[in-house]
């Protein structure tokens, strides 16, 4: 395949178009886009918890990816019991098929809905990049003295590419996913708070193609995006890139762990 620079406008929206957004898996982008990433490394960081914890449940597992490479450094000591749920349905298909030789089951759950287990039922639950966390859920599910360990998506993630196709956006929106919000909705669900952690980092958009695969993927970036309707500013996009290099954004990330009580 010839280099993306090579190609034509239409070239690479037609490749951005067509690759398949299923999971979380962005090898694709190599070469072609980059993101940095948070120093407290939050699969290896996960895999040190499973190790310790006897029974698990891992929120919104995506293509079950991080949840993979946690049980790889958990082995030996991974926990007896553990458990994924996920909301959408082609994830949920690509996430069983990867879990499932690691004895994983993944359950078809709504990410707006009760989770389907019992109260108490995890000592440790973990996620990455949940939607939007159900404190009071995930303080249900958890034993007395266990622990919720994530890395959550921050405030105005991203907002650079975001505005670049919507205009300015109103300032509620910077505050959303602030992790003082997010410790005071933990703490109002009985949750005490053990550590947060937040870092902004660099985004590079190397091409066209890689704006458009991502924007499909992460479809709540540009809500309803598709390449015919955003074509004029897709074009102005891809003209800036070729004219002064890369497109730079900042995504947002906080570690978040707390714990609740255990009387």
């Amino acid at each position: 395949m010839a280099p993306a620079s090579s190609r034509s406008f239409d070239d690479l929206l037609a490749e951005g178009a067509a690759v398949p957004t299923e999971g979380w898996d962005f090898s694709w982008f190599e070469g072609r886009a980059t993101e940095e990433r948070p120093s407290w490394g939050y699969a290896r960081s996960m895999g040190g918890r499973l190790a310790g914890a006897t029974a698990v449940l891992d929120v919104q597992t995506g293509g079950g990816e991080v949840l993979d490479i946690a049980l790889g450094v958990a082995a030996p000591h991974r926990p007896p019991l553990v458990v994924a749920t996920e909301g959408w349905a082609p994830n949920v298909a690509k996430a069983t098929e990867l879990l499932r030789p690691r004895g994983v089951p993944v359950v078809a759950s709504p990410d707006e809905a009760r989770f389907p287990f019992g109260d108490g039922a995890f000592d440790l639950v973990v996620s990455r990049h949940p939607v939007r966390p159900h404190w009071d859920e995930i303080a249900r599910v958890l034993l007395p003295g266990g622990t919720y360990f994530a890395q959550h998506v921050g405030p105005a993630s991203v907002f650079e590419l975001i505005e670049f196709f919507l205009g300015p956006l109103p300032e509620e929106n910077h505050r959303h996913r602030h992790p003082d919000r997010e410790r005071a909705d933990a703490e109002a669900a009985g949750l005490e708070i053990v550590d947060v952690r937040a870092e902004r980092l660099r985004m590079e958009f190397h091409d066209i193609g890689a704006v458009v695969h991502f924007l499909r993927k992460v479809v709540w970036m540009v809500p309803g995006f598709t390449v015919e309707e955003y074509r004029p500013r897709l074009r102005e996009l891809h003209d800036r890139i070729e004219a002064e290099g890369p497109f730079v954004a900042h995504s947002a990330r906080h570690l978040f762990e707390a714990r609740k009580p255990n009387p």
